[in-house]
């Protein structure tokens, strides 16, 4: 399924990843989801120019995160890049259908002259679920009878296929098929070893978030899928990990334009979700050299990442860069930075 091109953890690729994240304009407003939809595009132009391997975008179906299409974003991307593998951070596959997004990304793939791929998972935030008209109480279903056919759809042969969530399907394909065969897909999960050992039964490629506490404690659910792999007779595949940042010239500028909007953020999310406020201790101890943000200048994020690398035996890095109402001009510098000078100094540390 040209897994090999995504990564290894002899020679790991690097990349970046945004929700669409809404800034605050000059007059201290959010500018228009319009607006932080253009500001995506011309990030992702940024990061294929500045060397960078891989651009995702996130889907979500709130006001301060713009891109509910990533497929439409990456489009326009991909008719503005030429080398840049472009993908998804992630799809709700759970409140979609598996024949649509499969059918979609392969024309981005067509489209992009195969640099398409897609990271599917169950979602964080749960919008799509009554927007789409799907009940939560069938969160564990939806996402694993829609991943089994998505994984036949990988194949690109005709599909029979019966399940409780969809119709079933006979004899049917979806279309475009890609140049290549088949349309590389990743699994994203949250830290639970059940979708870490599924993933693995299927054969599919890992993205852990690593959004809080170490990326050390990730160690024993890299180590379980690698595990499951070789029990379900696969060959070894890669991992990646997605963990949220920011890159300035100093640390403590790093820091100054980082913590208050990641704070806000935190605390609108927490709000819904019954956590507890952040304070600059927590946020200080995930920005110190072993917490999950990869906050500071290019020197300290390099050093950081590939203790990550080397911890986890990743395949790929993606920097979450955008976060709440960073502006779009730090977030440039942040690519900038990544792709000029902090992936470089990650490779010349990984030897």
């Amino acid at each position: 399924m040209g897994y090999e091109i995504l990564g290894t953890p002899q020679e790991p690729t690097f990349g970046l990843d945004t929700f669409g994240d809404v800034e605050n304009g000059a007059d201290g407003q959010p500018v228009s989801q319009a607006e932080a939809i253009r500001q995506v595009v011309a990030e992702g132009v940024l990061a294929d120019q500045v060397g960078v391997d891989y651009f995702g975008v996130g889907e979500h179906h709130r006001a301060e995160m713009a891109v509910s299409s990533p497929d439409v974003v990456l489009a326009a991307i991909a008719g503005r890049t030429d080398r840049i593998r472009l993908g998804t951070a992630v799809t709700v596959l759970s409140s979609d259908d598996p024949v649509r997004v499969y059918e979609r990304f392969a024309t981005l793939d067509a489209v992009s002259r195969g640099r398409a791929e897609v990271t599917l998972g169950r979602g964080s935030f749960t919008e799509s679920f009554p927007l789409f008209g799907y009940s939560l109480e069938d969160y564990e279903a939806l996402f694993a009878e829609k991943l089994d056919l998505f994984t036949h759809l990988q194949e690109e042969k005709p599909v029979d296929w019966s399940g409780t969530v969809r119709p079933a399907l006979e004899g049917a394909q979806a279309f475009p098929v890609t140049e290549a065969g088949s349309l590389p897909a990743w699994v994203g999960v949250g830290g639970t070893p059940q979708s870490v050992v599924r993933a693995a039964a299927y054969g599919l490629p890992l993205v852990m978030a690593v959004i809080g506490g170490s990326p050390e404690r990730f160690t024993p659910l890299a180590d379980l899928y690698r595990r499951a792999l070789k029990e379900a007779g696969h060959q070894e595949l890669p991992i990646s990990m997605h963990s949220p940042g920011h890159v300035a010239e100093t640390d403590e500028l790093a820091v100054a334009q980082h913590f208050s909007h990641h704070q806000a953020a935190f605390a609108k999310i927490g709000a819904e979700r019954g956590w507890g406020p952040m304070s600059r201790a927590d946020y200080d101890v995930m920005a110190g050299p072993r917490g999950a943000l990869f906050i500071g200048s290019p020197e300290t994020v390099a050093q950081k990442i590939a203790w990550a690398v080397r911890t986890l035996g990743l395949s790929r890095f993606q920097l979450k860069y955008s976060v709440g109402a960073l502006p779009h001009e730090q977030r440039l510098n942040s690519i900038r930075l990544y792709g000029e000078q902090v992936v470089p100094r990650v490779k010349e540390l990984l030897g």
